[in-house]
């Protein structure tokens, strides 16, 4: 990521947590020994946490990653992304010389990945995890809604993980090299396709 175009480079926090919010499944990797463990997980923000925050969230025991831990990782997140046709440009009239790419929203988070194994804790983050999921629901789901015997079997089978971030790093590919009038056609264009991605996608040429 730190090669990307600075054009396409987000340094302003507020964006960043935001997409980590509304995305908050993360591709979580680490290295060791030579080898890449990857994981998918949901992870969410404690922003007070450390000068860059904390993610935290739970993996099952079985999984063979915490043990390898505490290690350097890097969380990926993944906002709107969608193919971008040439036909979409008007200035393709002209010359013919265009191409056809991806815009795409994404952020890494660097840092210390560690184990959380302690049954209170533990608790915490799934409380914090069922609130952040539930809570707009109607009639929301609560930990104590199960019973304390199955709940307690359920936190012997997981282990917490906090991310302490160290460096935050965010690109959005959406058309800022784009001329005024292209970017008019990628939106139109988007917008014709009539996906919810292709929408988002069209909502962020937009607003960037």
């Amino acid at each position: 990521m730190a090669n990307a175009n600075r054009q396409f480079q987000v340094t302003d926090p507020a964006p960043l947590h935001a997409l980590v919010h509304t995305q908050p499944l993360a591709t979580l990797v680490i290295a060791q020994a030579g080898a890449l463990h990857v994981n998918h997980i949901p992870l969410y923000l404690d922003p007070a946490r450390g000068p860059h925050g904390t993610l935290v969230g739970h993996v099952a025991r079985a999984n063979t990653v915490w043990p390898l831990l505490p290690q350097q990782a890097v969380a990926v997140f993944h906002g709107p992304q969608a193919y971008v046709s040439p036909s979409w440009y008007p200035s393709k009239a002209i010359d013919g010389k265009q191409v056809p790419t991806w815009n795409y929203a994404t952020v890494h988070a660097h840092g210390t990945l560690s184990a959380v194994d302690d049954a209170d804790r533990l608790r915490a983050i799934l409380h914090t995890l069922s609130e952040r999921h539930e809570s707009h629901r109607p009639h929301p789901w609560r930990l104590d809604d199960a019973p304390p015997d199955y709940i307690d079997k359920m936190l012997r089978a997981i282990v917490g993980i906090e991310l302490a971030v160290e460096r935050w790093e965010g690109v959005w590919k959406v058309s800022q090299n784009r001329t005024d009038t292209d970017r008019a056609g990628v939106v139109q264009g988007l917008t014709a396709e009539g996906t919810p991605g292709a929408a988002d996608m069209a909502a962020l040429v937009r607003a960037v």
